[in-house]
């Protein structure tokens, strides 16, 4: 019996998340199995199987059905969840850029694992960074409390009126979905307390105030609603800000936004990271601060809305940058960096891209105690224009 008030287990990131679900009170869940999010949904049809969650869950095909499932549930007006990763996100694809542009806040969480070809099940950010621009917010979590903590912020912010976007919280594979941490779970109470209920203005079936959903619309409109939908990605910052806030003073956890800093007061040399790689380079910061050098970490957590006035501000006074990338866009950079990069535009700062972990490769202290050698080694160089920009670290040629 899934217990309602507040308490602490050792649990995976896939535990937390469908209790997390509960929590939230979806009234439709809709997916299909795939490695390593299957967890998840079993779960939950437990938990609905067993009275815990009165909820829908409805059986499909594959994950272009899941979707298209929670896109129809949330235009009657109501919360829904699904979970996928890799070919599965891919096969998605469509209906995910549907869902964004009829702004409906379902909420997603990605197991994020490496996609064809070659094949693998073990993580790498190129399955989400795929949908980068399918106008859903995107966070990635460092461990299993964030992960359980922000299900329930992304249902809050994405169903705000000033928002209505749907969300996609992102944990790697394995290394977060199959890794049984301490977490903390909020009561129902005080989660239903934090989350009111989802009260959307413009996705009720009424037949005395109808509307109209997924249209095709000709060019003269076209940009306009485009636009609305940027605003809304836009509007989301302050929004984000506001909700880890209030999540701060009634809980205690603070994330710090869209961005975390670490040992930034005093830093030269600074390395952006995303993901479960964050307690591994906060530990690299202690040792090197330890041994007299300046260094800091940036943590990035949403890379949609792209924090680019934190960016900028967290990396004001540091003398170089290295940015950490799970993921890559093949012949140009990883998708973080080129962010990084663009956001510090006339900033004439040495940056460099820091590619590891694609496909599930370990990423081990001393691959970032190399990071950080490679950013000292461009601290002191005033062509910039020079440097060799992307590093593969660890990588066999």
């Amino acid at each position: 019996m899934l217990r309602i008030e507040k308490y602490k287990d050792m649990i995976t990131a896939n535990q937390a998340v469908a209790i997390a679900v509960v929590r939230a009170k979806p009234k439709v869940i809709s997916a299909y199995p795939i490695c390593p999010q299957t967890e998840i949904v079993e779960d939950l049809s437990s938990y609905i199987a067993k009275g815990e969650l009165k909820a829908e869950f409805v059986r499909v095909e594959g994950e272009h059905s899941a979707m298209t499932v929670c896109a129809a549930a949330e235009g009657t007006g109501v919360r829904t969840f699904t979970a996928t990763a890799s070919q599965g996100l891919a096969f998605m694809h469509e209906v995910v850029h549907s869902t964004g542009g009829m702004r409906l806040p379902v909420v997603m969480f990605i197991g994020n694992r490496t996609l064809m070809s070659p094949g693998g099940i073990w993580p790498e950010f190129a399955d989400s960074m795929a949908e980068r621009d399918a106008c859903w917010l995107q966070i990635y979590v460092e461990n299993n409390q964030e992960a359980f903590d922000m299900i329930i912020q992304a249902y809050r912010i994405g169903e705000d009126s000033r928002v209505l976007l749907p969300v996609m919280v992102c944990g790697e594979g394995y290394v977060l979905t199959h890794t049984s941490e301490a977490v903390e779970i909020l009561s129902q109470e005080e989660v239903d307390d934090f989350l009111p209920a989802y009260d959307p203005p413009h996705a009720y079936l009424d037949t005395e105030r109808p509307v109209a959903q997924g249209l095709i619309v000709p060019p003269e409109y076209h940009n306009e609603a485009k636009f609305q939908m940027h605003q809304a990605m836009m509007n989301a910052k302050d929004v984000i800000k506001e909700i880890n806030e209030d999540f701060s003073n009634r809980f205690g956890r603070s994330y710090g936004g869209l961005i975390d800093t670490y040992q930034m007061e005093d830093a030269e040399r600074a390395l952006v990271v995303m993901g479960a790689t964050t307690g591994t380079a906060r530990t690299i910061v202690d040792d090197l601060r330890a041994e007299g050098e300046k260094v800091g970490l940036v943590k990035l957590r949403f890379f949609r809305p792209f924090p680019v006035e934190d960016i900028r501000e967290a990396l004001r006074n540091v003398k170089a940058v290295g940015v950490f990338d799970r993921s890559l866009s093949y012949g140009s950079f990883g998708q973080v960096y080129t962010e990084v990069r663009n956001a510090m535009y006339g900033e004439r700062k040495p940056i460099i891209n820091l590619i590891a972990g694609l496909g599930g490769r370990d990423i081990r202290e001393v691959d970032i105690r190399f990071m950080f050698e490679k950013i000292k080694e461009i601290e002191t160089i005033e062509a910039i224009e020079t440097i060799d920009p992307i590093i593969f670290v660890n990588t066999r040629r």
